[in-house]
């Protein structure tokens, strides 16, 4: 071997042409920092990679798609996180989110939080009776009425009007555990497995209205907001997210809580927005799959956190191809533009369809300059058909008896 041409990162090079460091000498390895390049703001960094790999554009998924976590409405009171009262605010109209679903190959979207009461009615109104087929609403719990010592069963009954007045569902915010508390917004906080609850967990069941549970939050939301947090610019950015300190359940002891709650009504049948809020941590998804055959999933607003295991999450879908929801989060703008991976648009739903359709690799889960959720990309699970069919439409057709196309 000539050693004079030696590589320095090869083994060491030795004899004529050897490098050799005199006592206290500079290492010729080592080079000093540009010590003009160091205040480089975080939010300014924004690296374009240089990867040169396919990019599969899916302007249509393969099948018809039910979205089924939107939000078209939002409660006008809400106090300190929970939501009082029947008025809502509307995000938009039929007429401003029919192009899209229809160049997208959206059937249906759900519109998740449809209120309560005459806000529900309007919900229902707006959209559901507006655009037959291409509209659901959900109702949401009367919060207002907690403080009743009759709530239980005032809020038993508003399920049975809401199911008259046309809801297909209930939704629950992360209201639970982390924002109501006994005089709303006063007092302990409620915890999930609250047993005044159970009235109305019961009356789901009756009226075959499933429930659409968020609980807790992803688990570095109860982390330090620090340099060791990955999702820190996010938590930077949106501080009311972080539930971290001595005021706030851990996210381990919410997940718990709503776990106990499940198992007291194995005839309601719950979805767990957000892949249970524990997509970081598929295999206790997976046990929470098989000890509560009640529950399926959604994977609204976390193709950031599968995507970046796909071999992991390819087996998830593969192992439970028929309880998982296709849902996006989505939210008009102008409503939405602060959280880019949820502003409903062609873009938001080309992503998905990349994601689960291709096998493309290292691209971004949302449509924005800087990764949203954490500075990361994901990987496309290219997804068999038989499984794309039940996870895009016929999971959600069956859950919410719509009939075929």
């Amino acid at each position: 071997m000539n050693h004079r041409n030696a590589c320095l990162c090869c083994a060491p090079p030795t004899g004529e042409g050897t490098v050799r460091i005199a006592a206290g000498g500079k290492n010729p390895l080592q080079t000093a920092p540009d010590a003009g390049k160091g205040e480089l703001r975080l939010k300014d960094f924004r690296p374009r990679s240089m990867l040169r790999v396919p990019k599969t554009h899916i302007e249509r998924p393969r099948f018809p798609v039910i979205d089924v976590h939107a939000h078209l409405t939002w409660s006008k009171n809400v106090r300190n996180g929970v939501s009082v009262g029947e008025e809502i605010t509307v995000f938009a109209t039929p007429e401003a989110l029919l192009p899209t679903m229809d160049r997208k190959g959206v059937r249906t979207l759900v519109n998740l939080t449809g209120g309560v009461g005459k806000g529900l009615e309007e919900s229902i109104r707006r959209f559901d009776q507006a655009a037959p087929g291409r509209f659901l609403t959900l109702t949401e719990p009367s919060f207002a009425l907690f403080p009743e010592p009759d709530y239980p069963l005032r809020q038993a009954d508003a399920i049975g009007h809401a199911k008259r007045a046309g809801a297909r569902g209930l939704k629950l915010l992360k209201t639970l555990g982390l924002y109501l508390r006994e005089r709303i917004d006063e007092g302990p906080l409620v915890g999930v497995d609250d047993r005044r609850f159970d009235a109305m967990w019961e009356a789901c069941a009756a009226h075959d209205m499933p429930v659409f549970l968020h609980v807790s939050d992803p688990e570095a939301f109860f982390l330090p907001t620090d340099g060791d947090n990955e999702r820190y610019e996010e938590l930077a950015n949106h501080p009311d997210w972080s539930f971290y300190g001595p005021a706030f359940p851990g996210h381990q002891e919410l997940i718990d809580a709503r776990n106990r709650m499940i198992a007291r009504h194995p005839k309601t049948t719950f979805v767990l927005l957000h892949v249970g809020n524990n997509a970081e941590n598929l295999a206790a998804v997976e046990d929470c799959l098989a000890r509560y055959p009640n529950t399926l999933v959604d994977i609204s607003a976390r193709i950031g956190e599968l995507g970046r295991q796909p071999r992991i999450a390819q087996r998830f879908f593969d192992r439970h191809q028929d309880r998982i929801l296709f849902g996006t989060d989505a939210v008009p703008s102008p409503w939405g533009d602060d959280v880019p991976q949820q502003l409903f648009g062609d873009e938001l739903y080309e992503i998905y369809y990349r994601f689960l359709e291709t096998e493309d690799e290292y691209f971004d889960y949302a449509p924005a300059p800087v990764p949203p959720q954490g500075r990361w990309s994901i990987y496309g699970l290219n997804l068999p058909d038989a499984v794309l069919r039940k996870v895009y439409h016929d999971n959600a057709a069956r859950l919410l008896h719509i009939p075929p196309p």
